[in-house]
């Protein structure tokens, strides 16, 4: 036990708190309990040190430090005295008296402002910060200036943004010229209104008058995967790539299990898949997603997402379900591992990107795998294109024809976390 490496009870519904003993495990490189129903504090010693938070998500109650994105523990507070404890109360009862009037008078007053002068703002449900007028935007994008402009969408623009508080946002215009942009901003708002989730790009507010929609959004400095992955002088190794693959995978689960009404994402592709600060990859642009209601499954629309990407029975019929993302997904972690578009030049007549990463396995791999990831000096090459030849069979098992024959995203989570735990004994 003292030697051990690698622990991984992800996913197996367990309660109890984490021993603190743990933390003279000094071997302890990998250490993973979410999906859980662990409670009480992380240690924070010896190999805790170097855990990430993605270790411990989705149980019961943890607590510790911030690093693992779980609340702070609480203090006992059993050796207060009695008198202390009096003290408290009527101090916060002194304090309550004096500023609660206050309040309800600065509400009041707010009140009539707005009803004298409505902003020109209406923000989401969702908003983490005070409003944000038409003419805030201007400034902080200066004038929505080309210099700023970071990427152009089906229905509008994104731009970079710079608040007077100096928090950098990124602001998507929607091109009212286009009657699908006025569809496209309400849908966002009502699929975006109730998600929260790591790998889902944060909407702080949203900004609409007759004449203009857009919604501010968290800034990702990263960029895009398409950019990481096709753009000059940029590079992401085999544990980056999966780690990425990983975020977007744990966001369609979410999407798909976890929120009150499922989501269909509907437009998977890298440009969508953005990267923060820490290369957490985090799901843009739902301006095609759709709601499933209570009894339904799927669904028809006349909306076509990105050639190449779609499944079948969606260019086909016009039916969408979970079953398509499922699909759509792994043909972008085909595309990820290959470096090789759905609609490459090299796959024309009979011949698809599913069917040539399959004609590939077992053993032709490192014909299909991205170059760049190739290195012939590398003494561990053969075991990490054994690793790359395993994510491609969970990519097959992901495209099948059927929708109902389709592993759905808990399971590819689940398969991933098990390739990414061979990758790093290499």
């Amino acid at each position: 036990m003292v030697g051990l490496e690698f622990l991984d009870l992800s996913h197996n519904n367990i309660s109890g708190t984490i021993p603190k003993s743990f933390e003279k495990l000094q071997y302890l490189k990998y250490f993973n309990v979410s999906y859980n129903k662990f409670y009480g504090e992380i240690p924070s010693g010896g190999p805790f040190k170097n855990l990430s938070s993605q270790f411990f998500l989705f149980n019961e109650a943890l607590c510790g430090s911030t690093r693992f994105s779980v609340p702070p523990c609480h203090t006992s507070s059993k050796h207060r005295s009695n008198m202390n404890r009096m003290l408290v109360l009527f101090l916060l009862l002194g304090i309550a008296l004096v500023f609660v009037p206050i309040a309800f008078v600065l509400v009041w007053i707010r009140y009539r402002k707005s009803k004298r002068a409505p902003q020109q703002a209406d923000s989401l449900s969702i908003v983490t910060r005070g409003r944000i007028s038409y003419y805030e935007l201007l400034q902080a994008t200066d004038a929505l200036s080309e210099s700023n402009l970071i990427g152009s969408r089906s229905f509008g623009s994104v731009y970079k943004g710079i608040l007077r508080s100096g928090t950098p946002i990124a602001v998507k215009v929607f091109n009212l010229q286009l009657e699908a942009a006025f569809r496209s901003f309400d849908t966002e708002c009502e699929v975006l209104r109730n998600l929260r989730h790591r790998n889902l790009t944060k909407v702080i507010t949203s900004c609409s008058n007759l004449d203009f929609k857009a919604l501010v959004l968290e800034y990702m400095p990263n960029g895009s995967l398409d950019k990481w992955l096709y753009s000059h002088n940029y590079f992401l190794d085999i544990m980056q790539r999966l780690n990425i693959m990983i975020d977007v995978a744990c966001a369609l689960e979410s999407l798909h299990h976890e929120c009150l009404s499922h989501v269909i994402y509907c437009d998977m592709k890298p440009s969508n898949v953005l990267l923060d600060e820490n290369m957490v990859a985090h799901l843009s642009d739902f301006g095609i997603s759709k709601l499933l209601g209570e009894d339904e499954s799927d669904l028809y629309t006349k909306t076509l997402a990105t050639l190449g990407y779609i499944a079948p029975e969606y260019g086909r019929d016009g039916l969408v379900s979970t079953k398509c993302d499922v699909y759509s997904y792994r043909i972008m972690l085909m595309e990820t591992f290959t470096r090789r578009k759905p609609n490459d030049e090299i796959f024309n007549g009979d011949l698809s990107l599913k069917q040539w990463v399959s004609y590939s396995l077992p053993g032709e791999i490192v014909d299909v795998v991205d170059a760049n990831l190739v290195t012939p000096r590398d003494n561990h090459l053969n075991k990490k294109l054994d690793c790359v030849a395993s994510i491609m069979k969970v990519a097959l098992d992901c495209c099948v024809d059927s929708p109902a024959r389709r592993i759905d995203m808990k399971d590819v989570v689940g398969m991933l976390h098990k390739i990414k735990i061979q990758i790093l004994a290499c």
